[in-house]
């Protein structure tokens, strides 16, 4: 096991790392510790009792988070005429077809979520080698495969949050920055649960929900108590 850094083990300090803490006494613990010099993502860690590789409990979707995240989301949109003057007057950071493509096939990957109109996915279909393995590729369970361009540009931009189950049934996300209150991480997190919750995978037997964690960037992680997580979720 790797050492703990000075600044790590100072944070970890009067944390107990096997204990479960409410929702609210978790935030303030891990604002407390994040004293990097930089504005700290809060991130939550979902272990959940699933396997995403069998179909019946594959995990996918978005969230709102009603605060946001707190980072600035560079939106590209795969669009033509009405539908691409659209996405520019609701804020898309780059708009394009063919022009769009080549830049994407130059290397030119600026952007952190990709919108598509259904007419141009077989344009985007053939970039699916680069923006596939990079979670970029639109897709419709997502809503970035839409007509209403201008609508999926507010929400990523928004506080629209992807989520994925990973092979081990981990799903984490950054739910907000250090700078925020207590009250709106507290309300992000709640948001981000609810909605796992509420997608859970018709497959998945048993427990489903087995660990929640809260964490910054650069410093410690707290469980987080799964009884108040589940009575917020069924609000």
């Amino acid at each position: 096991m790797a050492k703990m850094g000075k600044r790590l083990e100072k944070a970890y300090e009067g944390i107990d790392p096997v204990a479960a803490h409410p929702l609210d006494a978790a935030v303030k613990l891990i604002k407390s510790r994040a004293t990097a010099k930089f504005d700290e993502t809060i991130e939550v860690a979902m272990n959940l009792n699933l396997d995403p590789r069998k179909q019946d409990q594959n995990l996918r979707g978005t969230v709102m988070l009603p605060h946001g995240t707190g980072k600035t989301v560079r939106v590209a949109v795969f669009a033509r005429g009405d539908r691409a003057k659209e996405a520019e007057a609701a804020g898309a950071d780059v708009v394009g077809a063919e022009d769009l493509a080549e830049k994407i096939q130059a290397g030119n990957i600026d952007f952190d979520r990709a919108i598509a109109t259904p007419d141009l996915m077989a344009l985007v279909g053939r970039l699916g080698k680069i923006l596939g393995p990079r979670g970029l590729m639109p897709n419709p369970r997502l809503g970035t495969v839409t007509q209403n361009v201008g609508e999926a540009v507010r929400a990523a931009k928004g506080g629209q949050v992807e989520f994925r189950a990973e092979k081990a049934g981990l799903v984490h996300a950054g739910v907000g920055k250090a700078s925020f209150t207590p009250d709106a991480l507290a309300d992000n997190v709640r948001a981000f649960v609810g909605a796992i919750t509420r997608n859970k995978p018709s497959g998945v037997k048993g427990t489903y929900i087995k660990k929640v964690s809260l964490s910054s960037t650069m410093g410690p992680g707290v469980r987080l108590e799964l009884t108040d997580l589940a009575e917020d979720a069924r609000t």
